[in-house]
């Protein structure tokens, strides 16, 4: 091989990997789907559900962002569960996540026309929400699924997955306000879930920050049941 040739050579090598990762997240679903193991651990079956998917297609992608090791799998008893390769792919995610939002205004748009009601977001930072809670002010949940509160959530928040939530709306006092969060910006539990409070007489808002983005902070996390 000439000295010309050499770097073209290594260039394409290099740039052939990159070109993988692209590939791989280059799907809207496998997106999703790095967005709901950055909350932790779950099975294909389970993902395949939060996903609006099959299993069969949730499976498919799966084996797509593997094969460029952003996600692991392991065998528990029956079932195989998948996982983020490490902190780094969630970091990479909350990136390109931030790109887009600072490049596609198409973005910006679509959550302007969700989040219509804008009184439901609370914009407080971590710090003073950690204040405000634990002076008695706030009460903080976590409407997610149980599961993923046992992964990793913020400390002093109540778990509270949302299908529960009408069940146990008498342990919440009516004197504080109510915090929800779920799994950041995107998650729509959260938005659920303060209506529902508000229907019944309660102050409520929602936290857009979730577990990826409180750690981007650099917050601690707490971890274990409720």
């Amino acid at each position: 091989m000439s000295l010309n040739t050499a770097p073209r050579s290594f260039k394409d090598a290099v740039y052939t990997q990159l070109a993988r990762i692209g590939k791989a997240v280059a799907s809207p679903k496998r997106l999703e789907l790095l967005d709901l193991l950055a909350q932790g651990r779950h099975t294909v079956e389970r993902l395949a559900e939060m996903s609006g998917m099959s299993v069969a297609n949730a499976s498919q992608h799966l084996q797509a962002l593997r094969r460029v090791r952003l996600v692991e799998r392991e065998k528990r008893g029956l079932h195989v569960h998948y996982r983020l390769a490490g902190s780094d792919v969630a970091g990479f995610f909350l990136r390109m996540r931030a790109l887009a939002e600072t490049q596609l205004s198409e973005i910006e748009e679509a959550r302007r026309q969700f989040f219509e009601d804008k009184s439901t977001a609370e914009a407080v930072g971590p710090r003073d929400l950690l204040r405000r809670v634990r002076k008695g002010e706030a009460v903080l949940i976590d409407v997610r699924p149980e599961e993923e509160y046992r992964e990793a959530h913020i400390p002093h928040a109540i778990s509270m997955p949302l299908e529960a939530l009408k069940k146990r709306l008498r342990v919440l006092p009516r004197n504080r306000e109510i915090v929800a969060y779920c799994r950041g910006p995107y998650c729509v539990l959260a938005v659920d879930a303060v209506r529902t409070l508000r229907k019944r007489g309660y102050r409520a808002v929602r936290l857009e920050m979730g577990v990826l983005e409180w750690r981007e902070e650099g917050m601690v996390l707490a971890t274990g049941p409720a």
